[in-house]
């Protein structure tokens, strides 16, 4: 590989040839050999937009091109807050090497987005980016007024709040959306309840998919309100929360850049000391996205019961044939989705321990030292989450009902037996049951046998359809 030599405080380093980035991203690259996966690209381009949001504030401010050290042009400006732009907007993807496990402020990954836009700035300037004094510098000019310790946690906030707005929420509501028109079209199938996995009361496939949806609309209540805590932002309070070398303007100024590029209603956050030092907001929203996992593991489970078979599970619908479910079993087929899905929300739950652990003993004093495993793992959450409940959504379109295998297990069932208890009492009715189970026969069999009530009255009683709504 051909490189080409940079030099920080600590001297001179190899970096590639072509690199945007310097001496301090390539440092981190040599250090961190963990897990060889970069932090995710949300998160790196929420990097992008709150720098992008600290220059207009910092250009606003007059501090840019002030009498300050080395003050920026107007046309400097415009460049820095381009290159903002491309990094924001996923442009220049491949210069962010660096591994979730590093220093555990994210000082490299902020670095490393510092060295890339003041490369790329200088380079839409007409200079050499490779410059060792470039036009625009990475640390009096990009990260002016800021520390990692304030703009790192902000990035994580801005791509936490964004995904879960815009990706998780409407990905729930899309699935709900699915569930609740199978449960319209699907109130007159009849079919037995389950609790405890055994033989309960008939109710309608439609209520039960009517559960489902319900569920689905409180999981999407629930990832609406994980974002609220993260709307407060650090940014502002520099290095330990007193905002030294920035302007007291700073951090509203960006967090209104912010809540207008994105929409979100991104404020500074009231206590500066408390914003840098620990994550509480972070653990907080995560709880509320392993409620969201929660829903999505019990609804799957249960869809994945119900499709079972199909000739010896209950099959009371059917998921459609996506791919050869066995290498060996010619023709079977499986619930790919479902435990696609099912894995997704166990990873996410598990996911949760590793937030609250990051954050309860992740922060001492005026700062948390690890928060780009808080980062990443946040976004791997909401991410899973939100195509697990695409996936799922799309399954749900294509299943259909199977009335035939719901009914057949109606009359067959012991539970039956419940709507006669106004008439005969719970221990006359227990002992039928047990006589039925005995006998082979049905209830309704055994009542006729044993002219148990009037003809009537015991068609009345034992009507699937009645006893699946309350009676007067």
């Amino acid at each position: 590989m051909t490189t080409r030599t940079e030099r920080d405080s600590m001297g001179p380093v190899e970096v590639p040839a072509d690199a945007y980035y310097a001496a301090q991203t390539q440092r981190a690259v040599d250090n961190f050999h963990i897990s060889g996966a970069p932090l995710p690209g949300g998160l790196v381009r929420a990097m992008g937009l709150v720098k992008y949001a600290c220059g207009v504030a910092n250009r606003d401010l007059g501090k840019l091109t002030g009498s300050g050290k080395n003050p920026l042009t107007d046309e400097a400006v415009d460049a820095l807050l381009k290159a903002c732009r491309e990094v924001a907007g996923g442009q220049l993807a491949d210069q962010f090497p660096i591994d979730i496990y590093q220093t555990g402020s994210g000082t490299s990954s902020n670095m490393n987005v510092n060295e890339v836009i003041s490369a790329r700035a200088t380079e839409l300037l007409g200079g050499d980016r490779f410059a060792a004094d470039k036009a625009v510098h990475p640390n009096d000019h990009v990260n002016m007024g800021q520390s990692t310790n304030d703009t790192f946690p902000t990035a994580i906030h801005v791509a936490a709040a964004r995904q879960i707005r815009e990706e998780l929420v409407p990905a729930l509501q899309s699935f709900q959306k699915e569930l609740k028109a199978k449960a319209e079209a699907w109130d007159d199938v009849i079919k037995i309840g389950r609790t405890h996995l055994a033989d309960a009361t008939p109710l309608r496939l439609g209520q039960e998919f009517g559960g489902f949806a319900r569920q689905l609309e409180l999981a999407a209540k629930r990832a609406e309100k994980a974002a609220e805590p993260l709307f407060e932002l650090p940014v502002g309070g520099t290095a330990v929360g007193s905002g030294i070398n920035t302007h007291p303007e700073f951090g509203a100024r960006v967090a209104a850049v912010l809540a207008e590029e994105t929409g979100a209603p991104f404020v500074e956050a009231e206590n500066h000391f408390e914003a840098n030092a620990d994550r509480d907001g972070l653990v907080e929203a995560h709880a509320l996205l392993k409620a969201v996992a929660v829903t999505v593991f019990n609804v799957a489970n249960d869809l994945r019961w119900l499709g079972s078979g199909p000739r010896c599970g209950f099959y009371e619908i059917k998921l459609p044939d996506l791919q050869p479910g066995s290498s060996i079993m010619p023709g079977k087929v499986n619930p790919v989705v479902c435990e696609a899905a099912l894995q997704a929300a166990a990873r996410a739950i598990g996911n949760d321990a590793t937030v609250a652990l990051s954050g309860a003993a992740g922060g001492n004093f005026q700062l948390n030292i690890m928060m780009p495993l808080l980062g990443a793992t946040t976004l791997e959450s909401v991410t899973l989450l939100a195509n697990s409940a695409k996936a799922l959504a799309e399954m749900v379109r294509d299943t259909e009902a199977n009335p035939e295998a719901c009914e057949a297990a109606v009359e067959k069932s012991l539970s039956m037996v419940t709507s006669l208890n106004p008439h005969i009492g719970y221990e006359k009715a227990a002992a039928l049951a047990k006589e039925a189970f005995k006998s082979g026969k049905t209830i309704r069999e055994l009542c006729t046998e044993k002219n148990v009530l009037p003809p009537d009255v015991l068609n009345e009683a034992l009507d699937p359809r009645r006893m699946t709504e309350p009676q007067a």
